[in-house]
C-alpha cells in the first residue's frame, strides 16, 4: 500500500532546505527564517513527520577527528548466490563496525559497502580478516573517497 504523495508549497521546501542544513533548529528558529510564527514553523514540521518526509533526525560524526582518515567504498559481489542466504550475508557485514552502509544494488556487484579506517593499513586489516572471510563472498572492488560534498538531496 503506497502513502498518498504530500502537496509541498514553497515554505514546506524553505523548511526541508532549512532543515537539511540544521536539523536542529527550534521552530521558533525556523520561523524568524522564514516569516512564520513559531506555532505555523511547528505545525507545518508536524505535518512533514507524519508524512513521512521529515524521518528523525542524525548526527554527523566528524570521522577524521574521531581518527577515521580513509573512507572506502566496496563493490562486492557473492561468489555463491544460491549457497549463502542474502539475510545472513546482510546480518554479517553490519556487524562490522567500520562498514559504515550497507546498500543491496544491482549491476556488476550485488552489494555496496561504505567503510572507515584509520589509514590504509587498518582498512587492509579490515578487508583481510573481517570483510573476505565472510560467507559467500567473491570479488571485491575498492575505490578510495578522496574528497565528498554533501548535498541535500531533490527538495525542488
Amino acid at each position: 500500500m503506497s502513502t498518498p504523495e504530500l502537496d509541498l508549497d514553497t515554505v514546506d521546501r524553505q523548511i526541508l532546505r532549512e532543515m537539511s542544513a540544521d536539523a536542529t533548529q527550534t521552530a521558533g528558529a525556523l520561523g524568524r527564517k522564514l516569516g512564520l510564527s513559531q506555532p505555523a514553523a511547528w505545525r507545518r514540521v508536524q505535518r512533514l513527520r507524519a508524512a513521512g518526509i521529515l524521518k528523525g533526525q542524525r548526527l554527523d560524526l566528524d570521522k577524521e577527528r574521531l581518527g577515521f582518515g580513509v573512507t572506502v567504498f566496496l563493490g562486492l559481489k557473492l561468489a555463491t548466490k544460491g549457497r549463502v542466504s542474502l539475510q545472513d550475508f546482510e546480518r554479517a557485514v553490519t556487524a562490522i563496525p567500520e562498514v559504515q552502509t550497507v546498500e543491496h544494488i544491482l549491476g556488476l556487484y550485488d552489494y555496496r559497502l561504505r567503510v572507515v579506517a584509520r589509514d590504509i593499513s587498518d582498512f587492509e586489516r579490515v578487508l583481510r580478516r573481517r570483510i573476505m572471510t565472510l560467507p559467500g563472498v567473491g570479488d571485491v572492488e575498492a575505490n578510495v573517497l578522496l574528497s565528498e560534498e554533501r548535498r541535500p538531496g531533490p527538495i525542488g
